[in-house]
Parts: C-alpha cells; sequence; structure tokens
C-alpha cells in the first residue's frame, strides 16, 4: 500500500531511540498515523513541529497497518511563531482540537480551512476570529453544526445575539434576555462574511462558544476533556484581554 499527499502536522512523539509516531492532517487521507524513521534526529525534528505543512508518502504492507511516513517539508511555522505567544499558543491548540477528527477519514473541507487559519497566523488582528470560525465549521463537519440561522423561540432572523447551551440554536436578544445567565453568547463576527474588526470580547465569546460544543459532542463522548493546549489559549486570551479594557481591538493587545 501506498500513497502520497499533504499534511499539517498534528502531533509527533518518539518511538524508540531514533524514530518517531507522526500524526497529520491530511487533503484527502484525513488524519493519520505513521512511523517516521529516524523522525528523532536533529535534521528531522525542525521538520515535525506542529502546524508544519509537508509532503508526505505512505507506505504499508496492509491497510490497517501503522505504516511509515516520509517527510519532506513545505512550510515551516512554529518557528516562525516563536515571539508570538498567543499565535503560537493558537496553533498548539487548533493542532491539538483536530486529534478528535475520526482517524482515517477524509475532510478535506477541514483541511483547507486549516491551511487558511494558520497562513494568517501572522495577523493578530484576524487569525483569533478565523480560529473559532474553524472550529465552528469542525462541527459543522462532523455533524454538529450549530443553527445561527433563526431564532429558536420566535423564528426571527435579526437580532440573534446568543445561543441555547442545550440545542445549539441561536435565540433572539427580546426572547433570550430574561434568560442570558443559561445562554451563550452569539459574536456578531460569526454572523458575517469577514473575521476583521471583531473585538477582544467577541473572540472570547466565540471561543467560550466553540469549547462548550467541542466538549459536548467530541471529546466527552471519547472520556476526554479539552486539550491541554485549547484551554491555555483561553487563559492567556483572558490575561490579555483584562490588561487590554473592553474596546481595545485585539491588534492593540499588550504584551
Amino acid at each position: 500500500m501506498e500513497w502520497r499527499d499533504q499534511g499539517i502536522v498534528l502531533s509527533v512523539r518518539p518511538h524508540g531511540e531514533t524514530s518517531a509516531i507522526l500524526e497529520v492532517l491530511t487533503a484527502e487521507h484525513g488524519r493519520h498515523m505513521g512511523l517516521v524513521r529516524g523522525g528523532a534526529s536533529r535534521r528531522m525534528k525542525p521538520v515535525l513541529q506542529p502546524g508544519n505543512s509537508l509532503t508526505l508518502t505512505w507506505r504499508a504492507r496492509l491497510q490497517e497497518h501503522l505504516g511509515t511516513f516520509t517527510a519532506d517539508l513545505v512550510k515551516s511555522r512554529a518557528g516562525m511563531l516563536m515571539e508570538e505567544p498567543m499565535a503560537l499558543s493558537g496553533l498548539l491548540s487548533v493542532c491539538a482540537v483536530a486529534g478528535a477528527l475520526p482517524e482515517r477519514e477524509a475532510h478535506t473541507p477541514l483541511y483547507e480551512a486549516l491551511e487558511i487559519l494558520l497562513e494568517s497566523m501572522e495577523d493578530a488582528d484576524i487569525w483569533p476570529a478565523v480560529l473559532v470560525r474553524w472550529e465552528l465549521g469542525l462541527l459543522q463537519e462532523l455533524g454538529y453544526g450549530l443553527d445561527l440561522s433563526r431564532c429558536a423561540a420566535t423564528g426571527e432572523r435579526d437580532d440573534l445575539v446568543f445561543v441555547s447551551p442545550k440545542s445549539g440554536r441561536a435565540v433572539s436578544r427580546g426572547a433570550g434576555l430574561p434568560y442570558k445567565g443559561k445562554l451563550l453568547a452569539l459574536p456578531g463576527f460569526l454572523m458575517g462574511a469577514q473575521a476583521g474588526g471583531a473585538s477582544a470580547q467577541d473572540v472570547a465569546d466565540g471561543l467560550k462558544l466553540t469549547a462548550h460544543f467541542m466538549d459536548r459532542y467530541l471529546f466527552a463522548p471519547q472520556d476526554r476533556t479539552l486539550p491541554d493546549a485549547r484551554r491555555r489559549l483561553v487563559e492567556l486570551f483572558e490575561r490579555r484581554q483584562a490588561g487590554a479594557g473592553p474596546a481595545l481591538g485585539l491588534g492593540g493587545l499588550p504584551e
């Protein structure tokens, strides 16, 4: 068995003294794992970093075997973000969350959206909102999409500002205000086409929204919790948000 594909590194762990087990999200073969001989070497370690784009060849005697990867670097990302702790945290978070995808099941739209997200990581005004959109798309792709088209209570399509944590359906301001404490906030950027212009509070609300449903539908059924990298992203974002003030845009967040 053999195939060749493009992939994004999700994780890597040592195997023996010189090899590594590589986990990638590929364009045509989904989330896939394989052995990289020599993957623990000084030459390969910088290649097998989370978020890096690779050209991969997978070989195995039988389809169900772990198989082996050979990998060539297409684009390095983690190293470029070492001086941007927020963006690096976002990169590690999204790679960890992608680990919830079923193994060896193609999800090409998610792969393509992840490439777009990772390419946006150098723009602090854009990537946090794109990350929330990607997580929303992940839920949609796996059959747990939220219904943000109209109010669950009234059928209205305007002034949708809440989401029911039970049904995943939007709720209008008028219908939701009496129950505000029990509802999740629906940030406005999730209702439009543009990611730019989202405030720090908008992104914080979006992260809380997607975390609730990812935990409920993707991780809890596997007896898992949200990845530590995802929780660290929220903690870092909340600390920086607290120092920024409520009206400050993402690009102005202080170090």
